[in-house]
């Protein structure tokens, strides 16, 4: 064989190799968003070969930290009242509360069960500011004034 030959297939071999190596290390290019009903109802369709993004309000009450393990294990909810367990192998987000809204990433196994390669959290609508038009800045200012509980 010539040398030009013996390199261009020796490039056209890389190019193949990393071209299928970003391929597979992308989970999420194969992956769908679903609103937690729908993924309940499709369990067995999205259980094998998809990367599932759901999201729904964390129940504090059924948080169970297994710092050992690494392990959490929680339930979330929707607005229809649709519950569905969860189990992440990582650590807990700082912000695991009541009412937060979870994001989750990962793969349904048994029936209402899901398993999450990432868990992210959104802050609750509390959070979130008022419309500036009713914004008063000497209510503000009071505020800023007031010694804190801390500071007593």
């Amino acid at each position: 064989m010539k040398k030009n030959t013996i390199v261009m297939l020796g490039g056209f071999i890389i190019a193949g190799a990393i071209i299928f190596l970003l391929m597979a290390a992308t989970p999420g290019s194969s992956g769908v968003e679903l609103k937690m009903d729908e993924l309940l109802k499709n369990q067995e369709k999205y259980r094998d070969g998809y990367f599932v993004t759901v999201e729904g309000l964390l129940i504090e009450d059924s948080i169970k930290w297994d710092a050992d393990k690494i392990e959490l294990k929680f339930d979330v909810k929707d607005n229809d009242g649709n519950v569905m367990h969860v189990i992440h192998n990582g650590v807990k987000p700082d912000n695991f509360s009541e009412g937060v809204i979870t994001i989750l990433q990962g793969a349904p196994t048994e029936k209402d069960t899901f398993v999450a390669e990432t868990v992210k959290t959104r802050c609750p609508s509390k959070y979130e500011g008022q419309d500036m038009k009713n914004y008063d800045p000497d209510t503000h200012k009071e505020k800023l004034d007031q010694p804190s509980s801390e500071e007593e």
